[in-house]
């Protein structure tokens, strides 16, 4: 039977992954080993959180992080080398843009295993974003490039990868495979809504967590002002990143949003079924917002998920507080059908089939 290695780093690539390791227990015909690098530390991902989302246990955990951007990709590259020496599998599976996605890639290209990179294609065309970094260099290091929108195949075509030996078709984006799967039994997994007594469509959902967005005091304090003003007509509810909570607390900032605990993937699903609207720097809420029917205020001067900003579903507001006031008032009264199909359909089916059709060659 074949084999592949699975490198992830943090939580949301766990639950992506999830999708793909159900279509590889029903098929049964590749055999797969995961490794958590440890990237991004999570109280969540206790052994509660395998069981209750159906996902494999790593067979490794290499405990990497605390440390900086070099030290991490040298750690995880060293590390992920001596499992792939042991496990030699046939392919490496690598998802998105962390420092876990980098070194699993190159650490797999080196011993010459073929890598395949999911959510390949994506661009904010900010090279001082590490993300934009890890995903460029994943993409041109990779040899089948899974793409989640046709947007990421003109990107790739523009940067001259249909001359590259390189393979890369579109297959939709996981995330909406597994949005759609656990949103059906998130409501009886999770009480969040009654524990924090909210009502439905009378509260946002917020998270400010990127480092251009927390590293300048000045960019982070008009993100605050702006939701701040949102508080007062509608409640904010803010799950606390312990970078943000961290920058917040040394500066001695408080503000009177509601802050709550880092949540687990259930309660996230529940706050955004419910919530009026999302306001976010992460790229992954943006679109899980848009699977939820929700508007998205993207706290970025740039985004991966143009196809948001171009429909509606999404604007781009920066870290303007007046401009995040305005765009919050526009979308209570936009009616926009989120019937319409951005990111594909039966997506870990089309992925598995594409890994097979890779490992048989």
């Amino acid at each position: 039977m074949k084999k592949i290695v699975t490198i992830l780093g943090a939580r949301p690539q766990f639950v992506k992954a999830a999708v793909l390791s159900r279509e590889i227990q029903k098929n049964q015909q590749i055999n797969e080993v995961i490794v958590h690098t440890g990237q991004h530390y999570d109280a969540n991902m206790s052994d509660v959180f395998f069981v209750e989302m159906e996902i494999p246990k790593p067979k490794y955990n290499l405990d990497v992080n605390g440390v900086g951007h070099g030290a991490m990709t040298g750690q995880m590259l060293e590390k992920i080398e001596a499992i792939l020496l042991v496990e030699k599998p046939d392919a490496v599976v690598v998802y998105g843009d962390t420092n876990s996605t980098f070194a699993g890639a190159l650490a797999a290209q080196k011993l010459q295993i073929k890598v395949v990179h999911i959510e390949a294609g994506l661009r904010s065309f900010n090279m001082k974003m590490p993300e934009e970094v890890n995903r460029t260099l994943t993409d041109r290091i990779s040899n089948l490039l899974l793409c989640p929108t046709e947007t990421a195949m003109t990107n790739l075509k523009k940067e001259g990868y249909d001359q590259l030996d390189i393979d890369f078709v579109i297959c939709g984006d996981i995330m909406k495979d597994a949005v759609l799967y656990y949103g059906k039994i998130s409501s009886q997994k999770s009480t969040i809504i009654e524990q924090l007594g909210l009502k439905k469509n009378e509260f946002v959902l917020a998270t400010i967590h990127r480092q251009e967005n927390t590293d300048s005091l000045s960019v982070l304090t008009s993100i605050f002002e702006g939701l701040t003003k949102i508080h007062g007509v509608k409640k904010v509810i803010m799950p606390l990143h312990p970078r943000t909570k961290n920058i917040l607390e040394n500066n001695k900032l408080e503000y009177p949003i509601e802050f709550i605990e880092p949540v687990g993937y259930f309660d996230m699903l529940e706050l955004l079924k419910n919530c009026n609207l999302v306001v976010t720097d992460s790229g992954g809420l943006q679109k899980e917002a848009f699977f939820n029917k929700k508007y998205c205020l993207v706290a970025r001067e740039q985004t991966e998920w143009v196809e948001l900003v171009s429909n509606g579903f999404a604007k781009l507001i920066g870290s303007s507080s007046d401009q995040m006031v305005e765009v919050f008032y526009e979308f209570q009264t936009k009616e926009n059908d989120f019937s319409i199909e951005l990111f594909g359909n039966h997506v870990g089916e089309k992925i598995h089939k594409a890994i097979c059709n890779l490992i048989q060659d």
